[in-house]
């Protein structure tokens, strides 16, 4: 997909900051993601987990929700289908 608007150069602190909040991002995805598979608890919980951990991660991406759905919401949803044999 083309766009007609220049590209934009970015600065190395511009780049640090991205990298930092995507570390931060994957912290907590793959803590949540433990923490739902060992821990016990009911569906509507794991729910509140996967919720919590979107709302984050639209506070480190604003504007990012279709991402956040493509690329974290099935595994959080497989995870709680396996967990709770919701299949």
């Amino acid at each position: 997909m083309e766009t007609n608007e220049p590209s934009r150069k970015y600065t190395e602190a511009e780049i640090k900051e991205e990298d930092r909040r995507i570390r931060h991002l994957r912290r907590l995805v793959d803590f949540s993601f433990a923490f739902i598979a060992q821990s016990p608890m009911s569906p509507g919980e794991a729910r509140r987990v996967v919720q919590g951990v979107r709302q984050q991660a639209m506070t480190l991406f604003p504007g990012k929700e279709e991402t956040f759905e493509l690329v974290y919401a099935p595994r959080f949803r497989r995870l709680i289908a396996e967990k709770f044999r919701l299949l």
